[in-house]
Order: structure tokens, then sequence, then C-alpha cells
């Protein structure tokens, strides 16, 4: 029988960066490497000043939720600021920038569905830690 449930704490999560040079990371919930899903959850950070790099994807849809901070997020030439509690939901093949331009780090729950190799990019990556601002605003330390 098939378990009901995955579980992981965010605290523990493995934590990658794609590049040594980009200004946002990623917090791995659940993806295909580590339960039965076609979808990746993250926490994903963005450093002060940091963004994505233009991108999108041509069969999955991106979803962010802002946990902390404040942003502009743009897609197809549209911009709006973002900020605690707003929720964005970007439609396959729209070319999409999400960009920290508040004074601190800003914190979104991403889920990508399908994962469309996503997953398989960030742990192509370097592993990071979350450091102490990350486990204060995550998990109230």
């Amino acid at each position: 029988m098939q378990k009901s449930f995955t579980f992981e704490q965010v605290g523990k999560a493995e934590v990658w960066k794609i590049s040594p040079d980009d200004t946002n990371y990623f917090a791995i919930l659940f993806d295909p490497a580590n339960s039965p899903t076609e979808n990746i959850y993250i926490v994903e950070i963005f450093t002060k000043g940091g963004a994505t790099p233009p991108n999108s994807h041509s069969h999955a849809h991106e979803f962010f939720y802002v946990i902390h901070g404040e942003g502009v997020a743009s897609s197809d030439g549209e911009s709006l600021k973002i900020g605690k509690g707003d929720a964005l939901l970007l439609e396959p093949g729209s070319v999409h920038i999400i960009e920290n331009t508040g004074e601190g780090k800003l914190y979104t729950l991403t889920v990508m569905t399908p994962n469309q190799d996503f997953s398989e990019l960030i742990r192509s990556g370097h592993r990071v830690e979350l450091d102490d601002e990350d486990k204060r605003v995550l998990l109230g330390a």
C-alpha cells in the first residue's frame, strides 16, 4: 500500500542555487526526486535586489504565493507589485520575471505543475544552506 502523504520540514529541506551567481535559491519541499508527484513544491528565496532571469515553461503553470517581502511580477509586458499574501498564477508559455524590490529578502511558495524538468535543473546546481534570516522568516526561529 502506498503512503497516503509525504512530509517535509522546511528547516530540513534540501536547499539549492542553480548557479553560484544567481540571486534566488530554492528549498525543495516535494518533487519527483523525493515524493510520488509530477509537480515541484518549493520555497523560493530572492536576495535583496534579486530576480529570476526571464523564463517561460511550454506546458507548465507556475504559481507563486508571497510568504514575506515585496516585489514586482512581470509577464509578457505586464507588471504588478506583489507582497505578503498575494498569489500569482502564470500560464504556460508566458515569459516572466519575479523581482525582489523590498528592503529584505522575498520569500514565495512556488509550485510548478507539471515539473517540466525544473526539479532536475535546480538539483543540477549547488547546495546551499538557509541562513539565520531564512530560519527566522520561515520557522519563526
